[in-house]
């Protein structure tokens, strides 16, 4: 069962957000908050598996409840659930390390796969929300696939398979079954990866991986 803690001001958004989640019966859905700060507090009380966040929220918005849950909690996954789809927020969620981005308006298969995708410790990104980064990461792509191909370059041939993997949107249960090793190897090679990549989480290694041309 994937354990889900849902943070949205707007009680008739949460109630509409956990309608769609009841639907999976692989999901429950164990605490909401109306505000940042009470889904920092619950989180820590509830220990979920995924946090679904909107970006603007009293007392402490997403983003920051965000960085606070990744800091305590960082096996946590979180996904953010915003109606606002400006670049801005989209860097600096992916930055505080966020494992996904959602936007309201998108349809609501997507939540379920991010939810899914997020608790089997993959990343997910909306489709229109990956168009963005894709379409930011255009404009200055030579000199970006440049430095992404010397960080690159320092990984093994296998961590170089595993980021591939991993960016293609592969949970560490299936990289681990197309590899043939036990999932305990990938999330070593993964852990590897962040570090020698210098980067906060798999969407970010994904970046790069798409940067240095390996996807």
């Amino acid at each position: 069962m994937i354990r889900v803690l849902l943070a949205d001001d707007e009680a008739m958004i949460r109630a509409g957000v956990a309608a769609i989640l009841a639907a999976d019966q692989e999901i429950e859905v164990v605490a909401e908050a109306g505000d940042g700060r009470a889904a920092v507090e619950l989180t820590r009380a509830n220990r979920p598996d995924v946090v679904l966040l909107d970006i603007r929220m009293p007392d402490l918005d997403g983003l920051a409840a965000a960085e606070e849950i990744r800091r305590i909690l960082p096996d946590t996954g979180v996904l953010m659930l915003t109606t606002f789809g400006e670049d801005a927020y989209i860097e600096r969620a992916l930055g505080l390390g966020a494992s996904g981005f959602l936007l309201k308006a998108g349809d609501p298969r997507e939540l379920l796969a991010g939810v899914h995708a997020v608790a089997d410790g993959a990343a997910f990104l909306s489709p229109k929300v990956a168009h963005r980064v894709i379409t930011q990461l255009s404009g200055d792509r030579l000199g970006r696939a440049a430095a992404a191909r010397d960080r690159v370059a320092v990984l093994t041939p296998r961590e170089r398979e595993v980021l591939t993997l991993l960016a293609d949107g592969l949970s560490n249960a299936d990289i681990a079954g197309r590899i043939h090793v036990v999932e305990g190897t990938v999330k070593a090679h993964v852990s590897t990866i962040l570090t020698r990549l210098a980067v906060r989480n798999r969407v970010q290694a994904a970046i790069t991986a798409y940067e240095a041309g390996l996807v």
